[in-house]
């Protein structure tokens, strides 16, 4: 059996590189495809064009594409993420602290949504049709349609100018601990509340609305089992691993999908470091910051089917044939 779960984890990661590798060329070719030069870009408008060429040909950025490409996924695949275009220093020491930062307020946020969405979904769904089963659905419904950067004006001006709860910065001062980078994440981190918990929430009601009527949540109720003890033994395992996968896939929208966030808060994560990488052209930056978002999301979605199959004994079964 472990044998067999072993090969299939094995068969997601191989799957998972396939994808990893298909990314990158989809980036890669992307960024080819950004408007102007490197060089120009670099040196700035008033450089002279021999000057410009000679740093294209020690940058490599005059060599045919598919030469490009193989000299950066091949050092990129040994470690290597290159050097930054703009500012001549490794690209790992840009990405490692930014996905850091951004892995921070993502952990953040997921304290918070996650069990807050799934805890009011459960709750709508053992009481569907009631009001506070409409209330919780049209709220979340509100908060996943508001953009993230109205909420986090609002956030600011309310929580941040007004009432004075909580910085407006998510950066914290270098001698904060712990709890102070905590406190200085809090505020970024419920504009992403706002956008996630709707969506799983939906989901946690549907899969739990869905066990509820099932037949052996029936037929442990006819057992006269406490309807507690059915909702907690029977009726969440069955109903939370639907809602496991959509927290995952959530995971790269966190990591690399908050340079609204982050620019508002004047938060240094990864989001913001391809969006700077983009407007000064540093392939290198960009490309390496994209492709290890892409990583992320790999890992996760893998060890999320990895808690599905051990949360659903059908999945089990099913894996170990």
């Amino acid at each position: 059996m472990a044998r067999r779960l072993l090969g299939l984890l094995a068969g997601r990661l191989m799957l998972g590189l396939v994808t990893l590798l298909l990314l990158s060329m989809v980036v890669f070719a992307g960024a080819q495809l950004l408007p102007g030069n490197v060089g120009r870009a670099i040196l700035g408008p008033l450089a002279s064009p021999v000057a410009v060429a000679a740093l294209d040909r020690q940058l490599g950025t005059n060599l045919p594409v598919p030469v490009q490409y193989w000299h950066w996924i091949s050092r990129f695949a040994a470690g290597n993420m290159g050097e930054s275009y703009a500012f001549r220093r490794p690209v790992a020491s840009f990405v490692v602290p930014a996905l850091l930062n951004s892995l921070k307020l993502a952990a953040i946020a997921f304290v918070i949504v996650v069990p807050l969405s799934i805890g009011a979904g459960v709750y709508a769904a053992i009481h569907a049709r009631s009001r506070i089963d409409r209330a919780i659905s049209l709220t979340g419904l509100s908060m996943t349609v508001i953009p993230e950067f109205v909420s986090s004006i609002v956030l600011i001006l309310i929580l941040g100018i007004w009432l004075r709860a909580l910085p407006v910065t998510a950066t914290a001062p270098r001698h904060a601990g712990a709890l102070g980078q905590i406190h200085h994440l809090i505020l970024p981190a419920l504009p992403l509340v706002f956008v996630l918990f709707g969506y799983i929430a939906r989901m946690a009601r549907a899969g739990t609305i869905e066990a509820l009527e099932s037949d052996y949540a029936r037929t442990a109720t006819l057992k006269g089992l406490p309807r507690r003890t059915v909702i907690v033994r029977h009726v969440l395992r069955n109903a939370l691993p639907p809602t496991i996968t959509v927290v995952a896939t959530q995971v790269g929208y966190l990591v690399g999908g908050l340079v609204i966030v982050e620019t508002l808060f004047r938060y240094q994560g990864i989001g913001s470091l391809i969006l700077t990488a983009a407007r000064n052209k540093d392939f290198p930056m960009l490309e390496a910051g994209i492709l290890v978002i892409g990583a992320v999301y790999v890992l996760v979605t893998v060890a999320a089917d990895m808690l599905l199959i051990m949360l659903n004994p059908r999945l089990h079964r099913g894996a170990a044939k």
